[in-house]
C-alpha cells in the first residue's frame, strides 16, 4: 500500500482544491463581467439622472424669477401708467431705475448667465438692466408661447441656442394688450456647455444634449464626428425618459445612456466603450491563470508560515481587542519571539495603558467640569428678571389686558422650561434661537422700544450647538446696553459659516457701548479663572465653548458698528454644508 507524506498530501489536496477554484473562477468571471456591465449602466444612468436634475433645478429656478418679479410692487405699479409722449418724466425715470436695479440683482443671483426683460403693455416699453425702449406688440405676441422657447442664434462665430420663458400677468389673460405685465427670462446654451464641461471632467466620456428637430449642444471638447455618427443609430421618439442601450460602431460596442429633461424636452446623451471597461477584467484573467501554477508550488510553505507566524499572533491580538471592547482595560497581550507581531503587541499594551489612564484621570474629569458648568448656568435664574415678569403680569391683569398676560405667561414658561429641563449636550441652532426669541419677546413686552433682527441662513438652523450660549449674549445686550440708554433699543443677531467650516454667531446692539480701556479689561478677564469681579454670563459661554470645541473656539467682544457693544462666538463646525451665497434666511422682529 502506497503511503504518502504529509507534504504530498497537502500538495494533492491543494491540486484537488484548485480544480473547482478554476472552474468557479471561470463561472464567476462571467457573472462578474455581467455584473460590472449592469452596475456600470446603473451608475451611469443614476449619474446622468442626477446631473439632469441639477440642470432642471437651475432652469426651474430661472423660470421662477418671472413669477416673483410679476408680483413685485414696482412692476405692478406700471399697469396704471399711460404715456402721452415718448419721453419719461423724472418720476417714471426713477421708477424705471428701481426696476432695472431689481432685474440686475436677480440676474446676478445665479451662476448662470441670463437676462431679464420687463414689458409694460400700458406704456409699450421694454425694460432691461441697461435699457428702456419701445417694442412692437405684434412681434411680442408672436414670440410668446407656453413653456421654454428655443431659437438658434449666431454668436462669436459659433452657433448657439437661446432659451426664453415668458410670464404674463394676469395668467388667464388671452389678449396681450389687456395684460398688466410681461416678464421674460433668457439664457443661452453656453450655460449648458459649462455644465457639460464640468460633468465631463468628473470622468464622463463625451456628454451632449440633443433635441430631435432642433439641434445638438456639444461640450467644448466634443468628438463631434463620433457623436454625429452615434445619433444616426438612435431612435429618440421611441426612447424612454431614462434609457440605456448598446450600439456597435467601428467594431467597438458602446454603452449609450440617455435622460430626457422634462423642463426643456432635450435629451442628455453619454456613451462609454465597453471594451475599455472590460479590459482590466481580461488582464486579470491572464494573471489569475498564471498565478495558479505559482500558487501550487508555494501554497504549502505559505500555509505553514502563515499559520505559525501570523495566525497565532493575530488570534492573540483579536482576543485582546475583544476584551478591550468589553471594557476590560487591564488586558495585556503576551508576545513570543522578536518579530513584527511582538512589536504590535508591545504597542497594543502601551495603547491600552494610555487609554486606561486617559479614561480614569482626564476624560472623566472633563465631563464633570462640563456638567458643572452647564448646571451652574442653568441655576442662574435671575430673581430680578423673574420678579419683573410677574410684576408685568400683575399690572396687565389689573388693567384687564389678558392678551398681554397670556403672551407673557406663554413666553415665560417657554423660557424656564428650556433653562430648567435642558439635559442634552447639544441642541439645534433653531431650538436655541426659539429660546432666544422667547426671551426677546419678554423683554419687548417690558420695554416696547426694543426691536431685533435675526439674520441666520436657513441651512444653518439644523447645525448643533451647546445649549444656553446665545441667550447670555442677548441678555448682556439688553441689561448693559439698552436698559442704560433711553435712545437705544435695537439688537441684531447674525450667523454665518466660512468655507473652512468655522461657524460664527454675532450679537450686537446700539446701546451705550464700551470704552477701549474697559474693552481691553473685559477681554483679559475672559481668559482668566472666574472671580467675584468677572461677568458670569460671558465668561461661562467662553469656557463652555472652549471645553466643547477646543482652543480654536472662543468668545470675542468689540464695539458695534451701530455704536453699541458686540459679542461673538466662533467654533469649528464638524458638520459642514455646501454653501450657496445667494440663499439667506431672515427673521425680523
Amino acid at each position: 500500500m502506497i503511503r504518502y507524506s504529509l507534504f504530498t498530501k497537502i500538495v494533492l489536496l491543494i491540486i484537488i482544491m484548485l480544480i473547482p477554484v478554476v472552474f468557479l473562477y471561470s463561472y464567476s468571471n462571467k457573472m462578474a463581467t455581467d455584473t460590472v456591465v449592469s452596475e456600470l449602466n446603473k451608475s451611469s444612468s443614476n449619474q446622468l439622472a442626477f446631473f439632469q436634475s441639477q440642470v432642471n433645478t437651475s432652469i426651474d429656478e430661472l423660470s421662477s424669477w418671472t413669477n416673483l418679479l410679476i408680483h413685485d410692487p414696482d412692476i405692478e405699479s406700471f399697469k396704471d401708467i399711460y404715456m402721452d409722449s415718448d419721453y419719461l418724466n423724472l418720476d417714471l425715470i426713477n421708477q424705471v431705475k428701481r426696476v432695472q436695479n431689481k432685474l440686475g440683482i436677480q440676474e446676478s443671483s445665479s451662476n448662470w448667465r441670463s437676462s431679464l426683460t420687463f414689458y409694460s403693455p400700458s406704456m409699450e416699453r421694454m425694460i432691461t438692466e441697461g435699457n428702456a425702449k419701445r417694442y412692437d406688440p405684434k412681434e411680442l405676441k408672436e414670440e410668446i408661447k407656453p413653456g421654454w422657447q428655443v431659437e438658434k442664434v449666431q454668436r462669436l462665430n459659433s452657433e448657439q441656442y437661446l432659451f426664453s420663458w415668458y410670464t404674463v400677468s394676469p395668467y388667464s389673460v388671452q389678449d396681450l394688450a389687456k395684460a398688466n405685465s410681461i416678464v421674460k427670462i433668457e439664457f443661452d446654451s453656453t450655460n449648458l456647455q459649462d455644465m457639460l464641461d464640468k460633468f465631463k471632467s468628473n470622468g464622463r466620456r463625451d456628454p451632449f444634449y440633443y433635441k430631435p428637430g432642433t439641434g445638438v449642444i456639444y461640450n467644448r471638447t466634443q468628438d463631434i464626428a463620433q457623436s454625429a455618427k452615434l445619433l444616426t443609430q438612435l431612435k429618440f421618439p421611441e426612447m424612454n425618459d431614462v434609457d440605456y442601450r448598446t450600439v456597435e460602431m467601428d467594431g467597438n460596442i458602446y454603452s449609450v445612456h440617455t435622460v430626457l429633461s422634462q423642463a426643456t424636452g432635450w435629451y442628455l446623451v453619454d456613451y462609454i466603450p465597453l471594451t475599455d471597461v472590460l479590459a482590466p477584467i481580461e488582464k486579470s484573467n491572464q494573471l489569475f491563470y498564471g498565478a495558479v501554477g505559482t500558487l501550487l508550488l508555494m501554497s504549502f510553505l505559505a500555509a505553514y508560515l502563515l499559520y505559525v507566524q501570523v495566525q497565532i499572533p493575530v488570534k492573540s491580538l483579536i482576543r485582546g481587542f475583544q476584551r478591550l471592547k468589553m471594557g476590560d482595560y487591564s488586558v495585556r497581550v503576551v508576545s513570543k519571539g522578536r518579530n513584527e507581531f511582538s512589536f504590535l503587541s508591545e504597542r497594543f499594551n502601551s495603547m491600552v495603558e494610555q487609554i486606561q489612564e486617559l479614561f480614569e484621570h482626564v476624560y472623566l474629569e472633563q465631563i464633570q467640569v462640563k456638567e458643572a458648568r452647564l448646571k451652574q448656568l442653568q441655576s442662574q435664574i435671575n430673581p430680578h428678571f423673574f420678579y419683573n415678569c410677574f410684576s408685568f403680569i400683575t399690572s396687565m391683569a389689573k388693567l384687564g389686558k389678558m392678551d398681554a398676560v397670556v403672551a407673557m405667561s406663554h413666553n415665560l414658561s417657554r423660557y424656564y422650561r428650556y433653562t430648567t429641563r435642558q439635559e442634552k449636550e447639544l441642541v439645534t441652532l433653531k431650538e436655541e434661537m426659539d429660546f432666544v426669541v422667547a426671551y426677546l419677546k419678554i423683554q419687548k413686552m417690558r420695554m416696547n422700544r426694543i426691536d431685533y433682527v435675526i439674520e441666520i441662513p436657513d441651512e444653518l438652523l439644523d447645525q448643533p450647538i451647546p445649549p444656553l450660549v446665545i441667550q447670555p449674549l442677548v441678555e448682556n445686550a439688553v441689561i448693559h446696553g439698552i436698559e442704560r440708554s433711553p435712545d437705544a433699543g435695537f439688537i441684531r443677531i447674525g450667523a454665518c459659516q466660512d468655507p473652512n467650516g468655522m461657524m460664527r454667531i454675532v450679537v450686537e446692539d446700539d446701546g451705550l457701548g464700551i470704552s477701549e480701556s474697559r474693552l481691553q479689561e473685559l477681554r483679559g478677564r475672559l481668559t482668566k479663572p472666574m472671580d467675584e469681579n468677572s461677568g458670569c454670563g460671558l465668561w461661562n459661554v467662553n469656557q463652555r465653548m472652549q471645553l466643547r470645541y477646543g482652543d480654536s473656539s472662543y468668545l470675542s467682544v468689540d464695539t458695534s458698528a451701530m455704536g453699541g457693544f458686540s459679542a461673538s462666538i466662533q467654533w469649528e463646525n464638524t458638520t459642514r454644508y455646501e454653501r450657496n451665497d445667494h440663499n439667506h434666511g431672515h427673521l425680523v422682529g
